[in-house]
């Protein structure tokens, strides 16, 4: 099988800048690397500087791609215009903004406080509202067509989760900005689009979301009926087909790529149900120990 090799032709993203928030780690590097293969531009943001330098150093040099690594709190209005703009000086304009970047963990809702529902919405809900906004508007005001919103989402922002609410009304709203600004802003030349991952494991946000031996213990990977995890090059492929000019008449569209996961097991986390309250409490300061390390 061929899932885990590029799919499309050389040059098919020729000259394209793209913006790829939480582009330092994971899958947003993974993505990210792929566009560069492909001849796109490439702007990288996170709040870690450091982390972007490292992820823009390694792309360039197996690529050969131009890249910008510009820290952004996306949180916050001010610095993703700040973002605009050093794209705009670098590269003189913005085809694609792919909306990545992402925080999550998993709990029981009676655990958590308001602020941490805050730090995953301000993150998921409002950082892509702000950057969406930021270069919506700007290709509106200067009249510029053929621009593309890629927005990573998450199966259960239709069907909600347990043990992930927060993420699960973020992703939500993502998808249903999705959806409307496909329609209000295709007279502009805007598509908006978005994809669903199932399980593709990182490192970092694997480690973060199940540590220790809980993924083994749960069997997460019996959760999906192909029984494996998803390859990043898959998504990858996925991504930048969704960002072409191949998929020029796909408006409006969240795909799916999850190996039947949620058709299995609508509410992805429901299988956490297993845990006792013990292992919550030790996954809890799993968690906290693994804050800051990736």
């Amino acid at each position: 099988m061929q899932y885990d090799k590029p799919m499309l032709a050389e040059g098919s993203l020729s000259g394209k800048v793209v913006v790829v928030t939480g582009g330092g780690t994971g899958l947003g590097k993974s993505m990210s690397r792929y566009f560069a293969e492909l001849g796109a531009h490439l702007v990288l943001c996170s709040r870690k500087q450091e982390v972007l330098d490292q992820a823009a150093e390694e792309i360039a040099s197996e690529t050969g791609a131009e890249v910008l690594a510009q820290a952004c709190d996306i949180r916050k209005y001010d610095e993703v215009e700040a973002l605009k703009e050093a794209t705009l000086e670098r590269f003189g304009s913005v085809d694609v903004l792919v909306n990545n970047a992402a925080g999550n963990f998993v709990s029981p809702t009676e655990r958590l406080s308001h602020s941490a529902f805050d730090a995953i919405i301000d993150i998921v809900l409002k950082g892509s509202k702000n950057c969406t906004l930021c270069f919506g508007k700007d290709w509106i005001g200067k009249g510029q067509k053929d621009k593309v919103v890629l927005n990573i989402i998450t199966t259960y922002a239709w069907t909600g989760s347990p043990f992930v609410v927060p993420s699960a009304m973020a992703k939500a709203g993502v998808l249903a900005m999705t959806r409307s600004l496909a329609v209000e802003w295709a007279k502009y030349g805007i598509r908006q689009n978005a994809i669903a991952p199932g399980p593709f494991p990182t490192e970092g946000a694997w480690n973060r979301l199940m540590p220790g031996n809980i993924p083994d213990r749960l069997n997460v990977v019996n959760q999906i009926p192909l029984r494996r995890a998803g390859d990043h090059q898959e998504l990858s492929n996925l991504a930048a087909y969704l960002i072409s000019d191949f998929s020029a008449y796909i408006n409006g569209e969240v795909v799916t790529i999850d190996g039947g996961e949620w058709l299995q097991d609508a509410g992805q986390l429901a299988f956490l149900e297993q845990l006792s309250s013990s292992d919550w409490d030790d996954m809890a300061q799993m968690i906290k120990g693994l804050k800051g390390k990736s």
